[in-house]
């Protein structure tokens, strides 16, 4: 399992329009990607799961991959969250 933590910059937080992106850049994974935040944790391929986290500005949320090809899934996300988020 690969993981790794960010702190959310955005000040909308994890709003529709990057969730959808994370969404559509999760799906290819063949492994298994959560998203954790306090108690609460969210499958990275699903909208709603990853909308229902309420993650906002100032957040610390762990990203987790396990599978196949989860050092190329937890990289790419990473990168992303960096870039967007």
């Amino acid at each position: 399992m690969k993981e790794f933590t960010y702190t959310i910059t955005d000040p909308a937080g994890i709003h529709a329009r990057p969730a959808g992106i994370l969404v559509k850049k999760a799906q290819p994974y063949a492994s298994e990607i959560t998203i954790d935040k306090d108690d609460k944790q969210a499958n990275a391929k699903s909208m709603l799961s990853v909308m229902g986290l309420g993650a906002k500005n100032g957040d610390v949320i762990v990203v987790k991959a396990d599978g196949a090809d989860e050092a190329d899934a937890a990289a790419d996300l990473e990168t992303f969250f960096k870039e967007n988020l």
